[in-house]
């Protein structure tokens, strides 16, 4: 397979409508993407390249483990591939010291990463949410909606009742480990994938080619407001049927005994 030339990987991104001087959060798969020039680090060069120096580029940086307390300095994120932890090791790249972390790099770099809640991960006052709230831009590389954790945004501004439980570990103030448990919005996320229809209707996403990848792009604002309005309708729209999956059963579940909406 041949290598995308880092000019050529900057027309592709220039082609498919990130705004200069915005506010970018990026999920990457560079198994689909590459090879690039110079790597992942090359494929971060050009993303920065577009934004220009006015941009702000932002990843997601959770931790690949629950059992240890995170370290926003030490703690890696390979769960979130490889583009993800190569750009949370860079200079100038700040990341948000939680275990639900998220990198950033650029003017809102501080803003993106500053403190934000461990059991409402994903939320209005999350990473994820402020990029929202900077009416940023989310591109998935080589990623399907799964992938997509501004839709959890949407969940959570919609009030969606179901929570599986999770835990992370933490120091106390007496800097020793201690298991925090939580109940997190959550579930499969396959049908996040109904996000690609709901988009299309008034065009709202951008499709192309980035690298040997297939690349979405669209506004935050959009994915919330597409998602939200499905969940004011029908609150388990993104759950699978009963007995086609355990976790979704289990999100389900939750919402046993509790009153209706």
């Amino acid at each position: 397979m041949n290598t995308i030339a880092f000019d050529d990987l900057i027309c592709q991104l220039r082609e498919l409508g990130i705004a200069p001087g915005g506010v970018l959060l990026v999920h990457a798969s560079f198994s689909k993407v590459g090879p690039v020039e110079g790597g992942p680090r090359g494929l971060i060069a050009a993303l920065q390249a577009v934004l220009g120096p006015d941009g702000t580029l932002v990843m997601p940086s959770m931790s690949d483990d629950d059992e240890h307390p995170f370290d926003a300095t030490t703690t890696p994120c390979v769960g979130m591939g490889v583009v993800a932890d190569t750009f949370r090791r860079l200079p100038g790249v700040l990341r948000s010291d939680n275990p639900h972390a998220f990198a950033a790099a650029g003017p809102r770099a501080a803003y993106a990463t500053s403190p934000h809640p461990l059991d409402v991960p994903h939320g209005l006052e999350s990473p994820a949410g402020r990029v929202y709230s900077l009416d940023g831009q989310v591109l998935l590389l080589g990623v399907g909606h799964d992938a997509n954790t501004t839709i959890h945004v949407a969940e959570n501004i919609a009030g969606v009742r179901y929570r599986l439980p999770h835990y992370v570990t933490v120091l106390d103030t007496a800097r020793r480990p201690r298991r925090y448990e939580y109940a997190e919005v959550d579930h499969c996320c396959e049908n996040f994938a109904l996000m690609d229809e709901w988009l299309a209707n008034g065009e709202r996403q951008r499709c192309g080619r980035v690298g040997h990848g297939m690349a979405r792009l669209m506004r935050s604002r959009d994915v919330v407001d597409a998602a939200t309005a499905r969940l004011r309708a029908n609150e388990t729209v993104f759950l699978h049927p009963p007995g086609f999956d355990a976790e979704c059963d289990a999100a389900r579940n939750s919402l046993t005994g509790l009153p209706p909406c």
